[in-house]
């Protein structure tokens, strides 16, 4: 394709998306189901040209920041209560679902090299955190169980990617060794970590030093890219580097961003997630037509591989049952024998986190790079894609009814209990008002400020006092202004204490944030400031 016809074919998918999600949301259908549909349907289009995607360039175009939108929202306190449930679904769960799907495969087709079909089990054994999002912020679950796989999501891409390297070495070399295979993982994964905490603190000490608005968001966007590729280049996981140092901007982004950047780059960073998100399923549906065509069409496809297929659809479902039920009734035994009291209908909880295994762009970009030579190519082409389907389309679309029909209850152990909004507000006023009373009265102890608190009234009669005047006086706007930037400020100082002394979750920070930004926001506006 040229170039012109490059843009052009981007420009038809954007379109695509807005027809399909006003589409998705008339009809009540998962967007990322409704995309992957409109996909499929566009890559059949009589002068659509094929789409051959490059799966590095997937991978790093559209990994990076859709990892750091999770990352930078991720709560801290949960992530750390849920690490251990959350490592084991992100590499237990991704291990057992690769050694099963592994075993499937081999029984059906006994001919393929073991490291061909644990190849194949690596590949499409990662929930991908594009599909889980897109499909999980539409539907109502306790607090824990999003954790969970809001977490598994973040981490498990770094497990898969790592098994498939080995597993793919060992179908290619015939050459496997586990001890070096762990400690290969260990060393990736940590390094990761070191990467992307080092990146994260060098990008917020630039922040902190920079005040044009859109030279920070500008910085922040490309923190994700930074710390991927500089996780891959040095040889260690990337995914890990990201997610890091995405969750180190989260946690600093209420100090180093002023309320114009939070605002407008919180805008912007929605924006950019939405299309990317969107895209990725449009490119997924698009690439049918060449993957088919790689394998000699659709009849050859079903007739030489359906058995093998329809095995490593049900390996993948059934290992991710398995698991999730086998840790959920240990955890609870556990529990049990320690006289915890736990959730009776583990069951219900356990049932909508092993449906919730959707597939996507990582499956999809690790299959496109199987090495020409790999035994079973095509077979684990067609395998990865028709998992795609089937978890995106079944599971996808019929998640939602199931959490209603279900109503899975979260855990008794909800971690500490939080402040609520009245109780949060009642803390931040008082430190505003202990900050303005000094400002508020002159040397002589006169209230110089009357209407501070009424402050539609004071406008209302200063705009009155002052129509015919060129423009308002200064000293008497700026030290209005100046004792609400003040109180704000305070009131700030408050609600970080409240948040980093456990006693207001994130989501209530974020909505009394978004309260003082629009106060600040306004205040440096009459103030005449950007």
């Amino acid at each position: 394709m040229t170039a012109v016809t490059t843009f052009q074919l981007i420009l038809l998918s954007v379109i695509a998306i807005v027809v399909l999600e006003l589409g998705a949301k008339r009809l009540r259908l998962p967007p990322a189901a409704a995309l992957l549909m409109g996909g499929i349907a566009m890559a059949f289009i009589p002068g659509i040209p094929p789409i051959s995607l490059d799966p590095d360039l997937v991978l790093v175009v559209f990994m990076p920041p859709l990892l750091m939108d999770g990352a930078y929202f991720t709560v801290w306190g949960d992530f750390r209560r849920n690490l251990n449930g959350i490592l084991l679904l992100a590499i237990g769960a991704v291990v057992f679902t690769t050694l099963i799907v592994g075993l499937a495969v081999h029984f059906v087709m006994p001919v393929l090299p073991w490291g061909a079909c644990f190849a194949l089990g690596a590949i499409v054994s990662p929930p991908d955190a594009v599909a889980a999002k897109a499909v999980l912020e539409r539907v109502a679950l306790p607090r824990q169980m999003m954790v969970l796989l809001e977490g598994e999501s973040l981490l498990n891409d770094a497990a898969g990617l790592v098994l498939y390297r080995f597993a793919a070495a060992a179908a290619l070399t015939g050459a496997f060794s586990l001890p070096h295979a762990l400690t290969t993982f260990v060393v990736l994964g940590l390094g990761g970590v070191v990467a992307g905490a080092l990146i994260g603190w060098l990008v917020v000490v630039l922040l902190r030093r920079m005040d044009d608005l859109y030279l920070v968001i500008t910085t922040s966007v490309l923190a994700a890219w930074i710390s991927y590729i500089a996780g891959e280049t040095c040889h260690v996981s990337g995914v890990i580097a990201t997610v890091t140092t995405g969750m180190i901007l989260g946690w600093h982004q209420h100090e180093i961003f002023s309320a114009a950047v939070r605002t407008r780059g919180v805008a912007f960073w929605q924006v950019v997630i939405f299309l990317f998100e969107a895209l990725v399923f449009i490119l997924i549906g698009l690439s049918l037509r060449g993957v088919i065509a790689r394998i000699g069409g659709t009849a050859h496809a079903f007739a030489t591989f359906a058995p093998t297929v329809a095995a490593v659809i049900g390996a993948v479902v059934l290992a991710r049952f398995f698991w999730v039920f086998a840790i959920d009734y240990l955890i609870a035994l556990l529990a049990a024998m320690r006289k915890q009291k736990r959730e009776r209908t583990i069951w219900r909880g356990a049932t909508v986190k092993s449906w919730a295994g959707m597939r996507g762009v990582v499956t999809l970009a690790i299959a496109l790079s199987l090495p020409e030579a790999m035994p079973g190519r095509d077979l684990i082409l067609v395998a990865a894609f028709a998992v795609i389907l089937v978890t995106v389309l079944l599971q996808g679309m019929t998640i939602g009814p199931l959490i209603k029909w279900l109503q899975p209850a979260g855990t008794n152990d909800e971690g500490p209990t939080y402040l609520r909004e009245p109780q949060a507000w009642a803390h931040i006023e008082a430190a505003q008002f202990d900050a303005i009373v000094p400002l508020v009265h002159d040397g002589e102890g006169t209230v110089i400020h009357p209407r501070l608190l009424e402050q539609y009234a004071y406008r209302k009669r200063i705009t009155a006092t002052l129509k015919d005047e060129a423009d308002f006086p200064a000293d008497l706007r700026n030290a209005h202004y100046d004792v609400v930037l003040v109180a704000i400020a305070a009131g700030r100082v408050e609600l970080l204490r409240m948040h980093r002394g456990g006693l207001i979750h994130d989501e209530l920070l974020h909505v009394l944030e978004y309260d003082l930004d629009l106060q600040e926001i306004a205040a440096r506006h009459g103030k005449g400031q950007a």
